[in-house]
């Protein structure tokens, strides 16, 4: 091949021999030592598995989003004095997003569950019978504001405005994947977009091998997930040696420009031809025993759980579980009915996924986490048409909400920290967003002052210059 230089010279038939020859034997010896020498010196790519900086407590992680915000007091955080001030003025002062009027009591009865007595809502009993001794709860969260797009990029990429690359891209970066057929990091949502979109699991200037890879999952076999998952026209050695034809063309065409694109680009063709085989089983349901599908449910979230551990099964690092289009748990109206339903949709799911990772010996080193980007108020929202009414729903609270963490190391059967007696504020053992990436990350073991990416003349990492490892939370 001719230097970068003479990339665009014509070549004659002579030159090209004369310039190939050489490169006859190491066909040769690259059909000898297998078709990942066809693709470069590094032929596992850049998802190859790395060592971490540590011995790490999990392998994979599963991040449930429940995106809207749900309701802390709703839901793990219950806050009787609500009811005892239900329909009446605060005693404390809201900086709230919209306006609200009096104390919203929570609809739901909460109980205790488990050697540990962890009080969940009904809305959860289900979760709670038989887990509540494996969830890890946090109840003093708090983000930076209460905007859903900003809020979800803080939650998935460490920075609110920003274009920055996702916890998925940052871990597949510092420990690539155990499945080389499978992508690092895999997203699974219903039907279309949340909120942000595609922000939200972004690679941005880390190399594009570990964006996430986008996955509408309404339909079950793999091949209705996947579009053109086969190739009608092509046998997969015909598609080897044209894909390894298309590859060198770009990148004699890469070493004259600097377009990170075309490197994503080329790493997506490398993904979707190594899918074709390995999709077709992970991704179909059908394969799952009956008494299996039944555990989990039919929902659109039951579905997703199954398929996300499916995946992690298969090696997959990081499986990203959305629970609809743009907001589903944003219940400004009428929060009992929509908080009810919500439930309904995932909680089988969620019982069922802890367990079957536990059945199969998978918990202790996966990772799950459920929450959503922020939490809502313990006030009632006013409607903002002309008539000014109690809406029933609960607007945007970035100051104190909950989550929860299981298996992958984390302290079972534990609440964390605590937010104010009305559930507003978080003011016990608070924990922001970068503890929580931090200590995620701490978990995989990476340590996230250590896992940087330099950029712009500086070195970038998922907490930027903020986070601390919360150790209450690691078993």
């Amino acid at each position: 091949m001719l230097p970068p230089s003479d990339s665009a010279a014509p070549l004659s038939r002579r030159a090209m021999l004369r310039h190939c020859g050489l490169g006859f034997g190491s066909l040769g010896l690259a059909a000898l030592l297998g078709p990942g020498m066809l693709r470069g010196a590094d032929a596992a790519g850049p998802l190859a598995l790395r060592s971490p900086h540590f011995r790490p407590r999990a392998k994979h992680v599963i991040q449930i989003l429940a995106n809207g915000g749900p309701a802390q007091m709703d839901t793990f955080d219950p806050k009787p004095l609500l009811t005892k001030y239900h329909g009446q003025r605060l005693p404390i002062h809201l900086a709230t997003e919209r306006p609200t009027s009096t104390a919203l009591g929570s609809p739901f009865c909460f109980d205790r569950y488990g050697q540990s007595g962890l009080e969940v809502s009904e809305l959860f009993g289900p979760l709670a019978e038989k887990h509540a001794d494996d969830l890890c709860v946090i109840r003093s969260m708090y983000s930076d504001t209460p905007i859903h797009e900003n809020s979800l990029r803080l939650m998935n990429c460490g920075a609110s405005i920003m274009a920055r690359p996702s916890i998925g891209s940052w871990i597949t970066y510092g420990l690539g994947t155990e499945n080389q057929d499978l992508p690092g990091f895999v997203v699974l949502v219903p039907k279309g977009m949340p909120v942000a979109g595609a922000d939200n699991w972004q690679s941005s200037f880390l190399p594009g091998a570990y964006q996430g890879t986008y996955l509408e999952t309404q339909d079950r076999r793999g091949a209705d997930l996947i579009e053109h998952l086969r190739n009608p026209h092509l046998g997969p050695a015909a598609q080897r040696a044209q894909l390894d034809l298309v590859a060198a063309l770009n990148r004699r065409h890469q070493a004259t420009r600097e377009d990170p694109a075309l490197e994503a680009r080329i790493q997506s063709f490398e993904t979707a031809f190594r899918m074709q085989t390995a999709a077709t089983d992970a991704f179909d349901l059908d394969r799952e025993p009956a008494h299996i599908r039944q555990l989990y449910g039919d929902t659109a979230q039951a579905k997703q759980m199954l398929l996300a551990r499916r995946l992690v099964e298969r090696g997959v690092r990081f499986v990203q579980v959305w629970h609809g289009t743009l907001q589903p748990w944003d219940s400004h109206d009428n929060i009992e009915q929509a908080h009810r339903r919500l439930a309904r949709e995932c909680c089988q799911g969620l019982t069922a996924l802890l367990t079957d990772l536990k059945q199969r010996g998978l918990f202790d080193e996966t990772l799950v986490i459920w929450g959503g980007e922020f939490g809502r108020t313990p006030t009632v929202e006013l409607s903002q048409g002309e008539k000014v009414s109690p809406t029933l729903g609960r607007d945007h609270n970035h100051h104190g909400f909950s989550m929860w963490l299981a298996g992958g190391g984390t302290k079972g059967g534990t609440v964390h920290g605590a937010t104010d007696e009305f559930g507003f504020r978080a003011v016990k053992d608070r924990v922001h967003v970068h503890d929580l990436h931090a200590t995620v990350l701490h978990l995989l073991g990476l340590d996230h002052e250590r896992l940087t990416y330099r950029h712009s003349g500086r070195e970038f990492r998922l907490t930027d210059v903020h986070g601390h490892v919360v150790r209450d939370l690691l078993a």
